[in-house]
């Protein structure tokens, strides 16, 4: 027999979750499950990752999200289930609607009567686990001001904040799903893992049992599953730390007093190492055969999801009814009029004929016209209004095209720069076009009006900048584990970190590390390269095992590196779809400016088919630029 997990947080859950889709497939594999869901808080920037993941160990993904609802008995976290890609299309929209500036309060927020306009009978809604919309139905608390049902020290005191009218409360929200989504689409979440440890459990799954019995919908078991293995629960806690901005032995302080203990929202996790994902013995103990088969009925009706794509262009709008084709071809003759002919050589012509033909044969033959032309009209607009763009910048430089049509101002010929290094078709695929990278340099202080005018011209709703993540990486991630013990001083703690390199500076070696071993770390390549600093806390011995006093602590932050731990803004990175962007990925508010984001990484939104422009806002063309108005209005003494 089987069962299939359907609540798991990976890192996405910023410092709630541990492990990257990796781990838990390699879990999945180990307990010989079928598959898995998503359910990140609030986030479904980690959907493609997981995708692919799964995907490639044969293993079946099912993409989730716990959504914060606001309901009328307090604010959240219900789970839903996309069964199909419509269902993840109305996933995505329920996220967004959640960031809407509309109903964001400094936190995403949905209130009961959008979730209701947008849900649909392609999603599972999953309610009924703690700190969900049923919890708060069930218990009379207002738990904005603390936690304390979750947090009864036994079942008695738990069940003392049970609202009289509990059933009839829950209904009511029962209802409210049914009437969104279907009532067999509606399920009532059985969740025991930790039951000896948090009493409100085994209450709130009772209620849910009696509520199944009362009603058509199903009960379900379910784990919330914060790490892969009962073994990574020390890492958790290292993130949890990290969140509270706590050390361990504070907390064990705090957690051996009362009154502070039950303002620790996450002392369960230090108590406990049961929000592992279990096996199906593990959950046979706690569940009946009834609650472990509906998650394989969960299962069986939710199908693939069609969201990764070749990268889609949006088309440019080319004057006189010209193909994109055509326009760029005509655009480079005005350049090669403007910038060759004349100033070239006729001895040197030939070449500069032969590398354009070969430049436009094997851009146009992977489609990628639109692509210059809209790079060349966001150069275009940066002079029209008299401002200054960079020269060229990297590889870029070296296309006789981008030269021609004004995207870089440097003669390619001239200087032996090679368009292969910037692009050659070889990268493509049957079923894939690799994309150029081209970095637009702009003033930074017109880089809001350059976006502007790119949305006016594609369309608001079609352009937005976009997430990335900070990442527990060598340094950072020795530090964050040091901390968390609170037994090592500010000093000894620099000594320590200052022999672990900077990423960039050694990203050659990383490489090499990762295509001998599958896997790279930074922390591990100091203690092979710098072995005599490092010694005296640790070191590898001949067996390539970490020995030393701090060998532990090493270890611990090997494997945290590449955790996610933030997340803010793509300095740069501005995508142009050819459809509204929140009809295909997860939009997200932008504290700091107010605007919609998209919710995804980089390599994320090309896997979903969506093409990254790079606009940076470089403070030298500032500068150049003030220099130039000074020396314009000839305001200079001696």
């Amino acid at each position: 027999m089987k069962y299939f997990p359907l609540i798991c947080h990976t890192h996405y859950s910023l410092l709630k979750g541990l492990n990257k889709p990796t781990d838990i497939a390699k879990r999945i594999k180990s307990l010989r499950l079928d598959g898995c869901a998503m359910t990140d808080f609030s986030t479904l920037a980690g959907a493609v990752d997981f995708i692919k993941e799964f995907k490639s160990e044969g293993l079946k993904p099912i993409l989730g999200c716990k959504i914060p609802l606001e309901t009328e008995y307090g604010l959240a976290f219900v789970t839903v289930l996309a069964k199909n890609t419509e269902g993840w299309k109305t996933l995505v929209r329920l996220s967004s609607e959640s960031n809407n500036p509309e109903n964001y309060c400094k936190q995403p927020k949905l209130p009961l009567e959008k979730f209701k306009e947008i849900a649909d009978s392609n999603i599972f809604v999953i309610d009924g686990h703690i700190d969900s919309p049923l919890s708060c139905a069930v218990f009379d608390h207002d738990f904005s001001e603390s936690s304390a049902p979750y947090d009864s020290e036994s079942y008695e005191e738990a069940k003392a904040y049970v609202h009289p009218e509990w059933v009839s409360r829950c209904n009511s929200i029962i209802s409210h799903y049914c009437d969104a989504v279907t009532e067999e689409n509606v399920l009532l979440s059985v969740q025991l893992q930790d039951e000896s440890n948090r009493p409100c459990q085994r209450l709130l799954a009772e209620g849910m049992r009696y509520l199944s019995k009362k009603t058509s919908c199903k009960p379900i078991a379910t784990n919330d599953s914060r790490y892969a293995t009962q073994q990574d629960c020390d890492d958790h806690r290292v993130l949890l730390c990290n969140l509270m901005r706590t050390t361990l032995p504070e907390v064990k302080s705090k957690m051996s007093n009362i009154s502070s203990a039950r303002k620790n929202l996450h002392k369960h996790f230090f108590r406990s190492c049961k929000y592992h994902i279990p096996s199906y013995e593990e959950m046979l103990d706690i569940h009946t055969e009834e609650e472990l088969s509906n998650t394989m009925l969960v299962s069986s009706q939710c199908g693939d999801y069609d969201i990764l794509r070749a990268p889609i262009l949006p088309e440019f709008s080319c004057p006189d009814n010209q193909t994109p084709d055509d326009y760029l071809r005509s655009l480079c003759r005005v350049g090669w009029k403007e910038k060759i002919e004349g100033k070239v050589g006729s001895e040197k012509q030939s070449i500069y004929v032969d590398r354009i033909n070969s430049e436009l044969d094997v851009l146009q033959s992977s489609g990628l016209s639109s692509y210059f032309l809209i790079v060349a009209d966001i150069i275009a607009q940066i002079r029209a209004n008299g401002w200054l763009p960079g020269p060229g910048r990297g590889s870029a430089a070296g296309c006789l095209v981008s030269y021609l049509i004004g995207i870089t101002s440097i003669d390619p010929i001239q200087y032996g720069l090679i368009f292969e290094r910037f692009y050659n078709a070889g990268r493509n695929t049957a079923d894939r076009v690799s994309m150029p990278d081209i970095d637009m340099d702009v003033p930074v202080s017109k880089r809001d009006e350059i976006i502007d005018y790119i949305k006016s011209k594609y369309g608001e709703e079609k352009v937005a900048q976009m997430i990335t993540f900070q990442t527990m990486m060598g340094r950072s991630a020795m530090k964050d584990v040091l901390r968390t013990y609170g037994d090592v001083s500010f000093e000894e703690m620099n000594s320590i970190t200052e022999n672990i390199p900077d990423k960039a500076d050694i990203a050659d070696d990383l490489q090499e590390m990762q295509d001998s071993t599958g896997q790279s770390s930074i922390i591990r390549w100091a203690l092979e390269n710098r072995a005599d600093k490092l010694r005296e806390w640790c070191y590898i011995d001949e067996n390539n095992n970490l020995q030393g006093k701090m060998a532990k602590r090493f270890e611990q932050a090997i494997r945290l590196e590449g955790t996610k731990r933030t997340q803010s803004k793509h300095a740069a990175g501005v995508i142009i779809s050819p459809q509204p962007l929140n009809e295909i990925c997860p939009m997200i508010l932008d504290q700091t400016t107010k605007n919609m984001v998209a919710g995804m990484e980089m390599q994320d939104m090309e896997d979903i088919g969506m093409i990254k422009f790079d606009v940076l806002g470089v403070a030298m063309l500032d500068k150049i630029m003030g220099v130039q108005s000074i020396l314009a209005k000839g305001d200079i003494h001696d």
